[in-house]
Formats: structure tokens, sequence, C-alpha cells
């Protein structure tokens, strides 16, 4: 069973440690999440910061809800919608659902480089902008509650220069399908 709408209708960073281990299917494509990480709209770092604008107006939409956009004009980015103005950032996965489609998605990557931050895990999973402010209770996505407790790790989140301190990334320690080792 999916999860409901109302798991998300909670402070940004409880949704986002809750995430780790729970599967994410897009079109039964996918991977428990292993890494993710929590913006909100008090955090510079946020794309809500500044407010509703057109390309972030999903994150101030209803719980539950994804939020897509484009980084660097190249890669998509998934994101779940939390509390308004709030919304976690998928960045890595364990490859487990549909590996022949990721791997000629991913240009036949091994395992490890498929789903291995949220460009690579977007395009392994066919995500776009088309995505942009569907539910996350229904098809094309599913996301199945972990099947056992999750040991989570803590640290710095990526790629920012504002909000440096928030220790908002979350990862399952010890996976070797992250982005980026935890430091």
């Amino acid at each position: 069973m999916t999860l409901p709408k109302s798991f998300f209708d909670r402070p940004v960073a409880e949704v986002a440690r809750d995430l780790i281990g729970v599967t994410l299917l897009v079109e039964g494509i996918g991977g428990p999440m292993v890494e993710v990480e929590a913006y909100d709209q008090a955090d510079p770092a946020s794309h809500s910061f500044k407010g509703p604008t057109l390309r972030n107006g999903a994150m101030f939409g209803p719980p539950g809800h994804a939020y897509v956009y484009k980084i660097y004009g190249i890669h998509w980015c998934l994101n779940f919608v939390c509390q308004p103005g709030s919304a976690v950032l998928v960045r890595a996965l364990e490859p487990r659902h549909g590996l022949e489609l990721m791997q000629e998605r991913r240009g036949g990557l091994g395992e490890r480089q498929l789903c291995s931050g949220p460009g690579k895990l977007c395009q392994a999973l066919g995500v776009d902008i088309g995505h942009n402010g569907l539910p996350l209770d229904a098809l094309p996505f599913e996301l199945l509650p972990a099947s056992e407790s999750q040991d989570v790790a803590t640290g710095p989140r990526i790629g920012i220069t504002k909000g440096v301190e928030t220790p908002w990334r979350f990862v399952r320690r010890g996976s070797p399908f992250l982005s980026k080792p935890l430091s």
C-alpha cells in the first residue's frame, strides 16, 4: 500500500528522515530511497524562500505531490511536497526494480551509478516536468513503506551556499548508493 498524502503533512525534516528505506517506484521502476534532503520556506537554500513563483508553485500546493524542476538547465530533480513551502529532494535510491530499463536510460552504467544523484535518479526513473504537481499516492508513483527500521545518519546538504549549517541531509548509513559519502 502506497503512503497516504497525510504522511507528508508534517514538518519536512521529520518526513525526510522517515523516507529513508521507503521504496519509490515510477511506473514500476525504482527502489528504496537511501538519500534525501529537506528544505522549507524559512531556509535560504530553498526554492520557496522568496515565496511562490511559476517555477516553484507546486511547493505551495497540497502535501503529497511532486515538485519537479530542472537544475543547471540540464537535469530534472524530484521533490516531495510536505507542508506549504517545504519539500524533500530525493537524491539517491538503491536500484531494485526495472534495472534493465534504468541501465538503458542511463547508457548501460552499473548499479551504483544509476540513481546516485538527483539528476541521475530522474533520468533512470524517467521523471521530467510532466510529473510536476502529480499526486504521490496515485500512479505513476508508488511509495511503499520500508520493510524494516533504517539506520539513518544526518549531515550537511550538498551543492548549496546558503543554509549550509542546517544538517538536513538524511542517508541510510553505509549505503553504497549515495551520491556522495556523508562527511
